[in-house]
């Protein structure tokens, strides 16, 4: 969301992101980042309704929104930040939030859920000098709720009082100088420049249909203590979840938005894991209906055993974490380094549908979003899923008396379906034609060439049926989720820390130049002694 000192501008079509790597280095660049029709959107035709269903039953749906941009293509061309940030911001520009939110927005409207959970609702701001106020450029959250207005159905951000279930999560402000990228479209009607220097804050977004936005009782956010330190005390992301209390279907539900860490390490704790045991913790002492969305970055077959099918690189075994079993069940499977299996575990049912069948799998579109990626279709191609996704990755899991009724995976078909969209980028055209070519060897598709066709997201979406009828009649008050502080650092803390860094460096250099010079008189010294020494009688 806009910061309260920033001016705001939507709808303008560009953002970036990045996700850093190791140093300092990678921690700045971090801030840097016509097709054929046949399936319908989600539940199309199936009779949505504006009321509550009268059986106690709600809807649910999740959706990652996606950053834009690939991240491992920038971490390659770094150390050449300048480089990285240009690609980033040119690729997020290519994958267009302006068209493809339509098409997310038209997924709500089919189906009308009475809960969103949005991962990845990202905020992007830009300052032409140094001395401007930041000016928000791309707010997926705001567009979303404009956009599902446009297409007949109202959601606003769950809220009670002057609280919303917005949680932003980490964040790289528009740094002056450091983070600055070319975009006269986007900066001469902006700024009257063609260079801006451009932030970013990415966070998660629990909605509510707006018929029922005044039944929300209560609103509020909170934090992972458990972070993946990029570099240590100088970068850790941020990861946290908001939640609602909701008068509902004749009861009080408590529904949660997260997405949690993706990134691991092989030498320690998978931080997904642990964050999803604090999770678990934070609403024990819920006593109403449970319903949790979100962006788990975990598979059940995580951690994999090395050597096995990981295209996606998800967390594999380690010093600390063993690998899951081959096949793994919810009777053998080991929670202690699976957020899955730690849910599970915890007495959490997964909404569904299966998350062990290839074909529901919801993770593995190309970053630029022209179809699977090439390299991971072949894989998931053999795994028996045709439109090259690898990996479960989100889920709606319920608990505290709440049952599934059915579930459904979308937006994991391509390129055969309405709910893609023309996109004419030349990286996003070829990417088509490359796994078109692969798909159509197959029999599974028709070849694509000279054009581009791009799904509304890497990831796919989940619409779930819950019941909720076992849960206590009315309205129900019930005890807020702990609140966890933020480690999250403002522009004043990343100059400090770059101004720090620079000091350091200098006075690492100064000493240098000292001690040298200081050896130096010392082997002069020496040396006139010896000398005359060896000329006394």
């Amino acid at each position: 969301m806009a910061g309260s000192g920033s001016d705001t501008v939507r709808g303008m079509g560009r953002n970036w992101v990045g996700r850093a790597g190791i140093g300092m280095a990678a921690v700045l660049m971090a801030g840097l980042v016509a097709a054929p029709a046949a399936a319908a959107p989600p539940g199309a035709g199936a009779g949505a309704r504006t009321v509550d269903d009268p059986d106690g039953t709600i809807r649910v749906m999740g959706r990652n929104l996606y950053l834009g941009a690939d991240v491992g293509v920038a971490l390659e061309l770094l150390p050449d930040m300048p480089a990285a940030a240009q690609f980033m911001w040119d690729q997020v520009a290519a994958t267009d939030f302006d068209t493809r939110v339509q098409l997310l927005a038209q997924e709500a409207a089919a189906t009308e859920p009475h809960i969103i959970g949005l991962q990845e609702a990202t905020t992007w701001s830009c300052r032409p000098h140094p001395w401007s106020t930041p000016v928000t450029v791309y707010d997926f959250t705001a567009q979303f709720l404009e956009a599902t207005q446009d297409a007949g159905v109202g959601y606003q951000v769950a809220s009670r009082g002057d609280v919303e279930a917005y949680n932003p999560g980490y964040e790289i402000p528009a740094i002056p100088f450091l983070t600055e990228v070319s975009d006269p479209d986007t900066f001469q009607p902006l700024f009257g420049t063609d260079t801006a220097a451009c932030g970013f804050v990415i966070g998660d977004a629990l909605l509510v249909r707006s018929d029922i936005a005044p039944d929300v009782l209560a609103a509020g956010t909170s934090e992972y203590d458990d972070r993946y330190a990029v570099a240590p005390v100088v970068f850790t992301i941020d990861r946290g979840y908001a939640w609602a209390d909701i008068a509902i279907a004749g009861t009080t539900v408590r529904a949660v938005t997260t997405h949690l860490e993706s990134l691991w390490a092989t030498d320690g704790e998978v931080a997904s894991a642990q964050q999803a045991q604090q999770l678990v913790e934070d609403l024990s002492t819920t006593t109403v209906p449970l319903i949790v969305i979100g962006d788990f970055n975990s598979d059940p077959r995580d951690p994999r055993a090395p050597g096995s099918s990981n295209p996606g690189g998800q967390p594999e075994a380690g010093a600390t974490c063993t690998a899951q079993p081959e096949p793994v069940t919810a009777q053998n499977a080991d929670p202690s380094c699976s957020a899955y299996w730690t849910m599970v575990d915890a007495g959490f049912t997964d909404s569904g549908p299966d998350a062990l069948a290839p074909a529901n799998r919801t993770w593995g579109a190309d970053g630029d979003l022209a179809g699977p990626n090439p390299e991971r279709l072949e894989v998931s191609l053999a795994e028996g899923n045709d439109a090259g996704f690898t990996d479960r990755l989100d889920y709606v899991f319920v608990g505290n008396g709440a049952t599934a009724v059915s579930a459904e995976v979308f937006g994991n078909e391509w390129p055969d379906t309405d709910q893609v969209w023309a996109c004419d980028d030349p990286s996003q055209i070829a990417t088509t034609e490359e796994s078109s070519a692969i798909l159509a060897e197959r029999g599974v598709a028709e070849l694509i060439t000279g054009r581009g066709v791009c799904l509304p997201t890497d990831h796919a979406g989940l619409l779930a049926t819950v019941d909720v009828s076992a849960g206590p009649a009315g309205a129900v008050e019930q005890p807020a989720p702990p609140e966890h502080s933020s480690l999250r650092i403002g522009l004043l803390g990343w100059l400090l820390i770059i101004l720090g860094t620079l000091l350091l460096v200098v006075v690492l250099v100064v000493w240098g130049i000292y001690r040298l010079a200081t050896r130096g008189r010392r082997r002069r010294r020496r040396a006139e002694a010896a000398a005359a020494g060896g000329a006394a009688p």
